[in-house]
């Protein structure tokens, strides 16, 4: 590829992918304000969930959560069925991140959580799917086709679940009245400490 064509290919990349994150704001709907009263009301902990590069966003939405005044943890799939499961009580909630809502392992976990009386809301493409209708709460999340890389490589729908999980994050920061010096004591460490201590950075 030329020097030019390289630009050309990034600059269509970011453009088709600010279009999809920018896109998901038709998903949200009385569901979402659901899951948000749901993770509001969780007694225990909110436990993210998800494989391959859900589990990426799972993890980025846990940490998120947990900065925004709801405790929050990152719960692998696989290690799951070896004995992590014993985690999962019944006053948590489980966010289930999973594109076709299939994944094995995803699955296996959502329905441990259901039977020990936990609350799941799952992140998916299709409500129709198995994950889809385990659910309590089921956020049909679906980035445009053509976002990823032969349909298939989740690069722009991976920011579309992120950006969704954001939102969740800042509803429920505002919802909580978490304020920045609650945060500061979250987060004392780093530029970010310092400057909310007051310090120069």
């Amino acid at each position: 590829m030329l020097d030019n064509e390289i630009l050309t290919l990034a600059v269509e990349t970011i453009r088709v992918e600010s279009e999809a994150v920018g896109s998901i704001t038709s998903h949200l709907d009385e569901k979402f304000v659901q899951a948000a009263h749901a993770l509001l009301a969780c007694n225990g902990h909110v436990l993210v969930t998800g494989s391959g590069t859900s589990r990426a966003v799972g993890e980025r939405l846990a940490h998120l959560l947990s900065c925004c005044g709801t405790p929050s943890l990152f719960i692998h799939p696989g290690d799951s069925q070896h004995g992590l499961a014993g985690a999962v009580r019944s006053q948590d909630v489980l966010i289930a991140l999973s594109k076709g809502g299939e994944t094995a392992e995803v699955n296996c976990l959502a329905g441990i959580a259901k039977q020990r009386g936990a609350k799941l809301i799952g992140l998916t493409e299709k409500p129709e799917s198995t994950l889809g209708k385990m659910c309590d709460i089921c956020l049909e999340v679906k980035a445009p086709e053509c976002s990823d890389p032969f349909g298939m490589i989740a690069t722009g729908s991976s920011l579309v679940n992120a950006a969704f999980g954001d939102a969740l994050c800042v509803v429920l920061l505002h919802l909580r009245g978490y304020t920045i010096e609650e945060f500061g004591k979250t987060h004392p460490g780093g530029a970010v400490g310092k400057k909310i201590a007051g310090q120069s950075v």
